[in-house]
């Protein structure tokens, strides 16, 4: 049962209570964290596979960090490899492509880039983006404009959940959706 500062969500068959969070004055969100979370990795894992069994694609990819385990699994379920983008730049990284989002859970802007060796990898290639939770879309919009600068086509998009009122939301593939409380409503 849930308790009052929780929302509970039942992924795949697997039923975890998510603490809400304030991200603003009167805003609140549930907070899913899946590191360290491997039965309900698994799970949405193998239920996001199912949903992408129509999809040709090459390769799956995701932002660092929340949902690199989710990369992980659905990329041993499906036999495909996935690329992260990194939130900062290293000297191995070489000749980098980044572009810059805004976090929800921070307020923070925040930079993604994608390494050289991965870049050439991934370009001209079909790929899948991978989020764990798709709230405003800013993560997403930051992937696919490097997906575009590294000459990769996205063929789709999909999280565990989606959040929020988001119109635009009726095209990611996920497993479920989460309101965003506000005070008096």
């Amino acid at each position: 049962m849930s308790h009052p500062d929780t929302y509970q969500i039942d992924i795949a068959g697997i039923k975890r209570d998510l603490r809400l969070f304030e991200i603003k004055p009167g805003v609140r969100i549930a907070i899913l964290n899946i590191l360290g979370d491997t039965e309900l990795v698994e799970a949405a894992a193998r239920a996001l596979n199912d949903k992408l069994s129509g999809i040709d694609y090459d390769y799956l990819v995701t932002a660092e960090a929340k949902s690199i385990p989710l990369a992980h699994a659905l990329g041993a379920v499906a036999n495909k490899r996935y690329v992260v983008l990194r939130k900062s730049l290293k000297p191995y990284m070489g000749d980098a492509l980044k572009s810059e989002t805004l976090s929800i859970t921070t307020g923070e802007p925040q930079t993604l880039y994608l390494d050289e060796k991965d870049r050439d990898r991934i370009k001209g290639s079909r790929v899948v983006i991978v989020d764990d939770v798709i709230s405003t879309g800013s993560t997403l919009q930051g992937i696919r404009l490097i997906m575009e600068k590294a000459q990769a086509t996205v063929v789709a998009e999909t999280a565990i959940l989606t959040e929020g009122d988001r119109a635009t939301w009726h095209n990611i593939i996920a497993l479920g959706h989460l309101p965003v409380w506000v005070d008096g409503r």
